[in-house]
């Protein structure tokens, strides 16, 4: 997009034609309902980030709409049009909608939240905000958040409604608050966080007095739940450019109270002296593990980036000969990742998985130039388990220095092992690593019942299977019960 400075009117233009051609795929959609609205006595809009959207060429099947309908109101309307309705957000003033439908000869389907005209505001201790709502659409749009997301587009006339200078700013590709940062803070802290995921996002810039007001505000966001929190830092990190919204909440203070793992990561020099601190070397890792992905963002990877070396500052040793040690860190770093993860209301699976890969993310390290024998990597395979693939990702990416030898020299060691890793699986299926005789099995040949016992064969069979690969069923068998000779509780 050309810079607004530069020809605003011609920058202006072209926003706006991309916004007509944008708006004439959803209009069959948008128009048939504004029609009903209007039948009904009330108006519809096209509002916030779907005219965002629309001006920026992008826009989607998610289309957000305002009027001056209330929702029960909304749902007589929007029943008998659509092809499923829900309330959730009704208590928001907001009703959800699915309608599939023909657009330029594709069959398209649209995902609608219709929200009443409303107002806002948080009080002082309060997680959820107080709704009530307006009497005109201006009302409605200086409540939100952005300059860039208080636009409408009233329909079916399509009207442009800008009071705040929105489209000046998204030519300019900057973030600014309708009214004052502070107030728009105050009624809704979350703000603060979308201004950081907004800048990742868009990869807009945010205005000097909103950043003012982020660090002079950041202690409110405390009264936000931590499962909205975690919806903003998860979009954050799932966008095109989240280096430059995590500096937003470390240099803002944000940082500090949603993620104080990250802050604390700066002037945290690393064992190799490879970076001025560790922050910058995560922020780099991060970059490189995106660049690695394959199938869109993954969250599971890009947490593991970001966390995987929180545990440092609690691990940072000054040795004798000058060095930084940070010994066990991978260690303290999973567990640090749980709890903050937790804290965030992350799902079970989600934080096990995220924080096994901290702790394995130093694993490789030991391989050397293929030192490891082939139980080594037997063992590599199996306690990475389906997070191997990410696992071979976030190692390559924690590969950060700028010695070109060194780099390629890691790089081809981890070629090395991945091609033993794949010998191995064509040869013994190293994905189902298990013992060669099961549970069963290993009852009958012994002649016991359910039990410890059974585990502990169990076990010493899986480590015989790691350590020597397959083994007939013959030699299995020999194998047990050489074992179990040899064991002096058979409890």
């Amino acid at each position: 997009m050309p810079n607004a400075n530069d020809d605003t009117p011609s920058a202006l233009s072209q926003v706006q034609q991309r916004a007509v051609s944008e708006l004439l795929r959803v209009a069959p959609v948008a128009d048939e309902l504004a029609r009903r609205f209007e039948e009904a006595g009330f108006s519809l809009a096209l509002v916030g980030g779907s005219v965002r959207d629309a001006l920026l060429g992008r826009l989607g099947n998610d289309l957000d709409f305002t009027t001056d309908a209330h929702p029960e109101d909304v749902l007589k309307i929007v029943r008998p049009w659509a092809d499923a309705v829900w309330d959730v957000g009704i208590a928001f003033g907001t009703v959800g909608a699915q309608k599939e439908a023909r657009v330029g000869g594709v069959d398209r389907r649209f995902q609608i939240e219709v929200t009443t005209y409303r107002s806002e505001a948080y009080d002082r201790t309060s997680r959820k905000p107080e709704v009530s709502y307006g009497d005109s659409i201006e009302q409605d749009l200086v409540r939100r958040d952005f300059t860039v997301n208080a636009m409408a587009l009233a329909l079916p006339e399509k009207t442009f409604i800008d009071p705040h200078g929105g489209l000046e700013d998204l030519a300019s590709r900057v973030l600014r608050t309708p009214g004052t940062p502070e107030d728009s803070f105050s009624d809704d802290p979350l703000r603060m966080m979308r201004a950081a995921r907004f800048a990742a996002q868009l990869d807009f810039e945010v205005a000097p007095e909103v950043v003012a007001a982020m660090k002079g505000m950041a202690e409110r966001i405390g009264i936000v739940s931590a499962e909205r929190v975690r919806d903003e830092l998860n979009k954050l990190i799932l966008s095109a450019h989240p280096r430059k919204g995590l500096k937003l909440l470390v240099e803002s203070g944000l940082a500090d109270r949603v993620l104080p793992e990250l802050p604390a990561l700066r002037l945290e020099s690393d064992e190799h002296h490879r970076h001025k601190d560790v922050y910058e070397h995560t922020l780099i890792v991060l970059e490189q593990a995106i660049a690695l992905e394959e199938d869109g963002p993954d969250l599971v990877l890009r947490l593991a980036a970001l966390l995987h070396d929180i545990g440092k500052p609690r691990t940072r040793r000054f040795e004798q000969d000058g060095r930084v040690s940070f010994h066990h860190h991978e260690v303290v770093g999973a567990k640090m990742t749980k709890k903050r993860m937790t804290a965030l209301k992350y799902s079970n699976e989600l934080v096990k998985d995220v924080a096994h890969l901290v702790e394995l993310h130093l694993r490789f390290h030991g391989y050397g130039t293929g030192e490891w024998t082939d139980s080594a990597v037997r063992r590599y395979v199996r306690d990475a388990g389906p997070l191997l693939t990410r696992l071979h990702k976030l190692t390559r990416s924690d590969c950060t220095t700028r010695n070109k030898r060194k780099a390629s020299a890691l790089s081809r060691a981890y070629d090395g092992l991945e091609a033993r890793i794949a010998q191995l699986q064509e040869q013994e299926e190293l994905d189902a690593i298990r013992p060669d005789l099961d549970g069963n099995q290993i009852m009958e040949i012994l002649g016991v019942q359910p039990g410890p016992a059974v585990g502990r064969a169990y076990r010493h069979l899986l480590e015989l299977r790691l350590e020597h690969g397959p083994m007939g069923h013959d030699e299995a068998v020999t194998a047990l019960k050489e074992w179990w000779a040899g064991q002096d509780t058979r409890g």
